[in-house]
């Protein structure tokens, strides 16, 4: 084991010792409020809504297209968005009479983060 300067060492189980530093380190990230990370995780974990921000990868789109697209309803697609607006994944805009749905930089990130995993997988 690696000598450590007058901390106190922590004795986990037997032999296995952690410095006090690390053992509160590993005590605060595994006491970390998740929440908002599982609700993240949760709106990714639907089929239908990654088609939708892989579709919205290629072009902003109204709800109409989608529709035409998929074999979802419009109300349907529009829960689906809601979900993904709220975890701040996509945004939309009004043009005309249309609600226009983008990826927000977020989304835009993780899709590409999402999509570069698997390519070396």
């Amino acid at each position: 084991m690696e000598e450590v300067s007058e901390e106190k060492i922590i004795k986990v189980k037997d032999a296995y010792c952690l410095p006090e530093d690390v053992f509160s380190a590993v005590h605060t990230a595994i006491n970390e409020e998740m929440e908002e990370i599982v609700s993240l995780f949760k709106v990714l974990a639907d089929p239908t809504r990654l088609r939708i921000l892989r579709a919205l990868e290629v072009q902003s789109l109204c709800v109409c297209v989608l529709v035409e697209c998929t074999d979802q309803k419009h109300s349907a697609l529009s829960y689906h968005l809601k979900l993904l607006k709220e975890a701040g994944l996509v945004d939309s805009r009004r043009e005309r009479s249309f609600q226009i749905y983008y990826l927000t930089e977020f989304g835009c990130l993780l899709l590409k983060h999402i999509e570069k995993y698997f390519e070396k997988t």
